[in-house]
Formats: C-alpha cells, structure tokens, sequence
C-alpha cells in the first residue's frame, strides 16, 4: 500500500504528469460516452403506444407555442415523490420523441400538463380558456376567448406534417396527404372515415371538442387546442411497465 501512495505522490507533486495523466482520464470516459453514439440509431426507448401528433393535436400543439403557454406551463415530470404523487408517472423521454421542439421545461407559474389529458372534460377546458377564473377562482392565467370564435385553418395542415417529416416524425405519405381530412374527421361525432383515421392514429380521440364545432360543421383553435391537452400523457397505459426500467 506504501509504496502506491509512493507512486502517487509522483503525480501530486509533478503538475504536468497530473494534467497529462488527467487528460487520460477524462479521454477515456469521454470515449465511453461519445462511441456508442455513433451506432446507435436513436438514445430513446421506444414504447408501445407512443405514436405522432394526428393533424388536428399537431395543430393545437403549434397554438399552444404560439400563445406562449410553455412559458408558465412545463411538461416534465420530475422522479420525485412530491411530484409523482401530485401530477402522476413521471415523464418519459419517448413520450417527447416526436416533440418539434419539446416543451419539457422548468417553469410553473401553472400546474404541469405532461398528464393533463383526460383529467377535465371537454367542457371545462373550453370554459377555462374563455374565463379561467369561472372554474378555478385563484387562476391568475389571462383568458382566450377568442379561440373558439377563431375558425382553425386547416388547408396547410399537409405541409405542417411534411416539415415535422423531413424532422423524422414518421408520417407517412398517406398521413400528409389525408391532413385536412383527418382533422375534420377527428372532430366530429361519428365520422364516416373514422375507421381509416384511427388505423392511421390509433388510440386517438374522436369527437366534438366544443358545442360551436358540433352546431356549425367548421373546427375552431379552441378544438384543435383541446385535442392536443386531451391527448397529454395518454399514449402510454404505465399499469404494463416496470417503474425502475419502463419496460414490460
């Protein structure tokens, strides 16, 4: 034992032995980290049920970004007691896999949505953003009313999923080509294609958002933005994945 204390010292009172024997180091451990990356196609599990945006969530998704709600609402679920036992699972990476850019995020002036979808109706969402004070009395959130008065556009929708494909979302050429019919299809009661669309987006959410959409036959941001929110965290049933590996 002395004498490899011996040895050491060499590299403690020898400063450029400890920086060439440091860049050893730190060359290796770099190696073991950077190597693997370059055959391996993709850092992320894949899990059953995860799959990309339909045209309408992917919508509602761009008007989420683009009112700025990810500057007071994150989607990440943190590891931790506290926060598992208040929002639920916590986050997967694979859940953000098909997220261009992914709104993960550590700001809370609101509660975390990662599994926001299905914990209120329809309803409540849609009277949440026209007043959100109507349903939860200490909200400090600004409304949006005009969402639901403002007709989605849904003409682009295609050329919205071929950038998110050239990104590698795998939408399919089938998928682009069907955009602005699948999101009229989605939100609908009873559609004619809905079996085409959930062979396409399986596990998806098919019906009228808000009572305007239903009345009119015409889809609002406000029913694009609800299907996105409805959609949050329930791709993936956790009751068949181990909680220490995520995987069956």
């Amino acid at each position: 034992m002395s004498n490899l204390w011996a040895r050491h010292k060499i590299l403690e009172t020898n400063p450029i032995l400890l920086v060439i024997a440091s860049l050893i180091v730190v060359a290796i451990g770099g190696l073991v980290e950077i190597v693997p990356l370059f055959y391996l196609k993709s850092t992320i599990e894949e899990v059953d049920g995860v799959r990309p945006y339909t045209p309408l969530e992917l919508a509602g998704r761009n008007i989420y970004v683009r009112e700025g709600c990810y500057n007071c609402h994150s989607q990440m679920i943190r590891p931790l007691r506290d926060e598992v036992e208040r929002y639920g699972h916590y986050s997967l990476a694979a859940e953000s896999m098909y997220d261009r850019p992914f709104q993960w995020g550590s700001k809370r002036t609101g509660p975390d949505l990662a599994r926001v979808g299905g914990k209120y109706s329809d309803e409540w969402h849609l009277d949440h953003f026209n007043a959100p004070r109507a349903v939860v009395p200490t909200s400090i959130m600004p409304g949006y009313p005009w969402l639901a008065r403002t007709p989605l556009r849904i003409d682009d929708l295609d050329d919205h999923l071929r950038i998110q494909q050239a990104l590698g979302v795998p939408y399919t050429d089938e998928m682009i080509e069907n955009a602005a019919a699948d999101a009229v299809t989605q939100g609908q009661d009873f559609p004619d294609d809905e079996d085409g669309f959930l062979e396409r987006y399986p596990n998806a959410n098919v019906r009228s958002f808000t009572a305007g959409a239903e009345t009119t036959g015409k889809l609002t941001e406000a029913d694009a933005l609800i299907a996105y929110m409805q959609y949050l965290g329930t791709a993936i049933d956790f009751d068949l994945y181990d909680d220490r590996t995520n995987i069956r």
